[in-house]
């Protein structure tokens, strides 16, 4: 997927080349509970909006971009610190989500509510 909106190695960023469907998901499966429904609910919409043909190439790169900060190891605020650790993650998913929101459709946000619903309980 992510090479697909490449035109070159040379244009990605760092994050970017981190970005792989297989490691957002491991990234989520290994921390959803320390990182919480107010990170991964934004992470989860650029996502499934990612996944969507109809999102263009430029919003493509935003996500993989915000997406490859999220997976990254090495961000601002290491994610291990308590109670800060993911909102420098946030603040970048939330920047990514108003850049590309247009392209975030309601099934998008239905998607990724359903999926919290099923990691974290019916109330998210």
């Amino acid at each position: 997927m992510a090479n697909e909106v490449k035109k070159n190695d040379n244009e990605e960023t760092k994050f970017e080349k981190v970005y792989s469907d297989e490691s957002f998901w491991d990234k989520v499966k290994k921390y959803a509970k320390i990182a919480g429904k107010n990170v991964l609910e934004p992470a989860l919409k650029l996502y499934y909006a990612l996944q969507d043909k109809d999102t263009p190439a430029w919003a493509k790169t935003v996500i993989i971009g915000a997406l490859g900060y999220f997976i990254s190891p090495i961000d601002a605020i290491p994610d291990i610190t308590p109670f800060v650790g993911y909102s420098d993650d946030l603040g970048v998913l939330i920047a990514a989500v108003a850049t590309v929101g247009a392209y975030i459709k309601k099934e998008h946000a239905q998607r990724a509510k359903e999926t919290l619903n099923q990691w974290f309980g019916e109330d998210t």
